[in-house]
């Protein structure tokens, strides 16, 4: 997801953390922090299937979910749901539920709040499976945006991320427990409708109304749900390994939307399923939406701004486009199964759009934006929240789970371990983290064991330094030239945290080419180097190829 504001939470981490490293086949302790959310690991939700009835001019809903269930591990005698209940504080928004019925028999249940628990009315064995039915309806109070596009049509569109889902859909509204999805949906002729998967169904009923049904059969987590519902027009791009690659916009902005959608995703697509793996979805779409400020990653349906229709493909643009479709990869097949590790869908996402970036545009445009993503980084730790760290020990409130630090921070992350273990170890490890977790969920933990497997590297240090405590190091050095010696002297200095660090040189000379060194600078330890040189040095450059997260003030002494 790429957004235009992002929330702020401080973090605290026990400086002891900081070297704590294990075997390959050991968790880390941030792999036993919760998020807070009361999951329940004995139930598996296998789909869910929503019959939605739509009404012209109004934001009122029907629904009819019907919810496909497999218990595991002990019996079970009660299911929890996620579900808004319409109430006064909401200004009477909200879903009312009608009923809930197992094998045509009510079922009770109770509704408070977010929380839908139903009582079953028996108890429920390991492995059996179950189908309920809820009938309920309501008006939204968020999760589903229901108004006028830019041009005052009405219209509805999803926006989930990332525990909103729960406004409209009831689901276990969290990322561990991922499922296959439909959505059928009845609305006024004049709409269509999109949503993640395949359309399976088109029909209109004689009464001035159509029936649409997706089908999305590859199991997702509920905030990646989406549904668009307006008067579009459908462009059929092409196929990318036999996939339909389609654009969904606006009927008013045909043209400039089918020429803004008709590049890179193709090319993308390719990119990533050579880089990483095979793309996991039946269909890739590209929507614009009242819903979102930026672009959001819905499987197999990515929703834009309507904004971004311009009709010049403008760079920036196609670099959200780009943002979204590595998401594909990242936090949608792969997906953090906590939001504390939230990274591993945005920091991913963020780092391998630069990797598209150099691939497409050259070196250059992704070094500057390597370059871009530090200042960011330095100028939040040094105006907004020093402690902040990527994997935060205490999330508050499920719908802030990032901050601009999940995005540039984690990208750092990578492109250090990146250059830190070779970029053939790397491209390998991610590989092989992809392969076995594609349509599952991840903790970082599983992606340190498979970088380690590949690198045959103990990444416990670098992994801590850079995610479970805040800030970055500030280096301050000198560099002079004396009888034929250069002379580096460095030290970090920033107030809390250390690193342990390789900070590279460039030594420029008169005549010659220039030479790369070497430094490693550990916690607590001012450090130099002295280096015979033949010829005059006539510059020192910290840092020449982009390989480090920090800020420093280093000059000719």
């Amino acid at each position: 997801m790429i957004v235009p504001t992002f929330f702020r939470f401080a973090r605290v981490l026990l400086f002891l953390l900081l070297f704590c490293s294990t075997s390959v086949a050991q968790e880390t302790p941030y792999d036993r922090v919760s998020d807070q959310y009361p999951k329940n690991l004995n139930i598996d939700v296998l789909n869910y299937a929503f019959d939605i009835h739509l009404v012209d001019q109004s934001d009122l809903i029907e629904m009819l979910a019907t919810i496909d269930v497999q218990f595991l591990g002990k019996s079970q005698r009660q299911l929890r749901l996620d579900l808004v209940k319409a109430s006064d504080e909401l200004e009477g928004k909200g879903m009312t539920v009608e009923s809930v019925t197992m094998d045509g028999t009510s079922l009770a249940f109770q509704h408070q709040g977010e929380e839908l628990i139903i009582d079953l009315g028996r108890d429920l064995q390991p492995m059996e499976r179950i189908q309920l039915s809820l009938k309920y309806n309501g008006h939204p109070a968020l999760g589903l945006i229901i108004g006028p596009t830019k041009y005052g049509d009405f219209s509805y569109f999803s926006k989930n991320w990332s525990s909103r889902a729960r406004n409209w859909l009831a689901t276990v509204d969290h990322p561990y427990d991922k499922a296959t999805s439909e959505f059928i949906v009845t609305a006024p002729e004049k709409y269509q409708v999109v949503s993640n998967g395949l359309m399976i169904e088109e029909t209109n009923l004689g009464d001035g109304n159509r029936r649409t049904h997706w089908k999305n059969s590859v199991p997702i987590a509920p905030w990646l749900f989406a549904l668009g519902v307006a008067e579009f027009a459908v462009q059929h791009v092409g196929t990318f390994d036999g996939k339909d690659i389609q654009t969904w916009v606006y009927r008013q902005d045909r043209d400039a939307g089918f020429y803004d959608f008709a590049v890179p995703t193709k090319k993308t697509l390719a990119f990533y399923s050579d880089l990483v793996g095979p793309y996991s979805y039946e269909k890739l779409a590209n929507v614009q939406a009242t819903s979102v400020q930026g672009g959001m990653e819905a499987a197999s349906s990515i929703f834009y701004n309507e904004k971004a229709v311009v009709g010049t493909r403008p760079r920036g643009w196609q670099n959200v486009i780009v943002h979204e479709i590595a998401h594909q990869w990242f936090g949608n097949a792969v997906t953090e199964s906590e939001w504390n590790h939230v990274w591993l869908s945005e920091g991913f996402a963020t780092y391998y759009t630069l990797l598209y970036r150099e691939y497409a545009y050259g070196k250059e445009d992704f070094v500057k934006g390597l370059k871009d993503s530090r200042a960011q980084v330095i100028k939040y730790y040094a105006e907004e929240d020093y402690d902040y760290q990527v994997i935060p020990d205490h999330l508050d409130d499920l719908n802030k789970v990032s901050t601009l630090m999940t995005y540039q921070k984690g990208a750092w992350t990578l492109h250090m371990l990146r250059e830190m273990i070779g970029r053939d170890a790397y491209r390998k490890g991610v590989q092989s983290y992809y392969a076995e977790y594609k349509d599952k969920t991840a903790l970082t933990g599983d992606f340190r064991r498979h970088m380690e497997e590949a690198s045959g590297m103990d990444l416990g240090s670098f992994l801590g330094q850079w995610l479970y405590q805040g800030g970055i190091p500030h280096l301050v050095g000198t560099w002079k030239v004396a009888k034929g010696q250069l002379v580096i002297e460095l030290d970090q200095t920033q107030e809390k945290y250390a690193f342990k660090l390789d900070v590279e040189f460039e030594i420029q000379f008169q005549t010659g080419p220039s030479e790369i060194v070497s430094l490693h600078l550990d916690p607590g330890h001012a450090t130099s180097l002295t280096i015979p040189v033949s010829s005059k040095a006539t510059g020192v450059v910290i840092d020449p190829q982009t390989k480090l997260l920090a800020s420093w003030d280093f000059k000719k002494r």
